[in-house]
């Protein structure tokens, strides 16, 4: 499909522009990240503890954020789980918080008592089933013994409850109720749960109107750890592309290559500095799915010119190069706008789980796309024209 027939745009012409643009933005989020001292980093790279909390209501995030304060959580942040529906928040408290192993424990108590305050902690005497574990069931049962298994023995009472308590919270935990009861009565489609059972539950849980789902707790040094190696791991994917294309093409188009996708990460993060949007590893996972397909998107382009260059045995190079991203251009307008289309939907609908991840990557794509033209063509016109093969002129000559 070709949305344009035979264009003669002369795209070097105009490249200025958009280096002036490249380096206002670059500049701007250095200056950003400066005056932010640092990016801003997520949980899972400045430590601290994640609780995913479902409620049977919607909940009301003023006033969850306004009970936490109260308890001296003032640093904790809330942002919805899932579509509204779900009816979930994730709770966040940050390294201040938690600045050691029991405190990270404690932070996560420490939610799940202002959650107790706010909602109820039911009767008293009764312990919350929502939120209970295995062991708490099984010794309640066991104390209860609805079932008589004790005279067949404490050790097969021990393990009839136990394996009784596993299905039921088990069954508690399974979608759709993921976690979240509204009624022990529903414990009746457990496989062993009888009528006695279901009472003797009753006389010693309560169903509290939210249940913790998930935790997860990240130390500093894990944070520290986390950082690195993601800095790691992107530097290494920029060196393989780098040493790929050297092989493939040559040594000036892996050059341009990682240049143009280096510029690429640096705006990304420069922007998500200027907007104050945390660095998750989610985010880290978008960058580098910027990588490739910025990567992708620049060789296309240097492989046109690498055809036009052997097929065109002699020619001005900047012209050969206008000539073969306008003949990628269709190509490229298909590919980057349905790209787009379709990471723009997961920004607008994909929840807030998503929503970093999804930004990087409507930034990204349209960052990438223009770079490939603006950013890493020129480079290698600018090599080919002081460095290029006869020595002196911007001819291009294949023996």
């Amino acid at each position: 499909m070709e949305f344009f027939h035979e264009p003669k745009i002369n795209w070097m012409e105009i490249k200025w522009y958009f280096i002036a643009l490249s380096l206002a933005l670059a500049l701007i989020g250095i200056i950003s990240m400066v005056a932010h001292k640092g990016l801003v980093y997520g949980i899972d790279f400045r430590g601290g503890t994640l609780v995913d909390v479902k409620f049977t209501q919607p909940p009301n995030v003023d006033t969850i954020r306004h009970e936490l304060d109260r308890a001296g959580l003032r640093n904790a942040t809330i942002q919805g789980l899932g579509p509204a529906s779900d009816n979930a928040v994730i709770i966040g408290l940050d390294l201040q918080t938690t600045a050691s192993s029991n405190a990270l424990d404690t932070g996560k108590q420490a939610i799940v008592s202002s959650l107790s305050n706010l909602y109820g902690k039911g009767p008293a005497g009764l312990t919350d089933f929502n939120n209970a574990s295995p062991r708490t069931v099984a010794d309640h049962l066991i104390a209860e013994d609805p079932l008589g298994a004790t005279a067949k023995g404490l050790d097969t009472a021990g393990k009839t409850y136990r394996d009784l308590a596993d299905a039921v919270v088990n069954y508690r935990n399974s979608p759709p109720r993921s976690g979240l009861l509204t009624d022990l009565g529903q414990l009746s489609n457990v496989p062993g749960v009888t009528p006695g059972v279901i009472a003797a539950l009753s006389k010693d849980f309560y169903l509290a109107q939210y249940a913790v789902t998930n935790t997860k707790i990240v130390g500093p040094k894990v944070g520290a750890d986390l950082r690195r190696q993601a800095l790691y791991v992107t530097l290494a994917g920029l060196g393989a592309m780098l040493i790929y294309i050297w092989f493939r093409f040559e040594l000036i188009y892996g050059i341009a290559a990682v240049v143009a996708t280096f510029h690429d990460v640096i705006i990304t993060l420069g922007i998500f500095s200027l907007v104050n949007k945390e660095i998750s590893l989610t985010v880290i996972a978008a960058l580098l799915t910027l990588v490739g397909y910025s990567m992708n998107d620049t060789i296309v382009v240097f492989d046109r010119i690498r055809e036009n260059v052997h097929a065109t045995k002699r020619g001005e190079f900047i012209k050969l190069v206008d000539h073969s991203i306008n003949q990628t251009l269709s190509r490229t307008i298909l590919t980057s706008g349905l790209t787009f289309l379709a990471v723009l939907s997961l920004y607008l609908f994909g929840g807030e789980v998503i929503h970093n991840f999804a930004f990087a990557l409507v930034v990204g794509v349209i960052i990438g796309t223009y770079s490939s033209i603006f950013i890493a063509s020129p480079i290698v016109v600018y090599f080919y024209q002081r460095f290029g093969r006869d020595g002196v002129s911007a001819r291009v000559k294949v023996a």
